[in-house]
């Protein structure tokens, strides 16, 4: 591909991008939304957190390298799975899955 071409592309991705991304930023500046909306984007985060958890658990190759490679993000997910019960706390459940993981990686 021709650097001309890559450049149109990649400057009109990237328009595309910036603009989905700050125009509804500046379209609903000023209003206040309903609570039916407000209750559904806080259901993003979550929604996303766990679409993250589950593609790491629920991998076809994930035992390929061995049961205890395999095991340790399930571990890691019971861990923060009790963090999360005991906190409610999004920060603290990514906290404490990267340093379990981290925590089981070295044994």
């Amino acid at each position: 591909m021709p650097v001309n071409e890559f450049l149109v592309l990649w400057l009109s991705s990237w328009a595309a991008i910036a603009f989905f991304r700050i125009a509804p930023a500046f379209a609903l500046r000023g209003r206040t939304l309903s609570p039916r909306v407000t209750e559904a984007l806080g259901y993003i985060p979550p929604a996303a957190f766990a679409a993250l958890v589950a593609n790491d658990l629920i991998s076809p190759g994930a035992f390929d390298a061995g049961l205890w490679q395999g095991l340790m993000p399930w571990i890691a997910a019971a861990g923060v799975a009790a963090v999360a019960i005991k906190t409610k706390s999004m920060l603290w459940c990514c906290v404490s899955g990267i340093v379990l993981y981290i925590v089981l990686s070295l044994v």
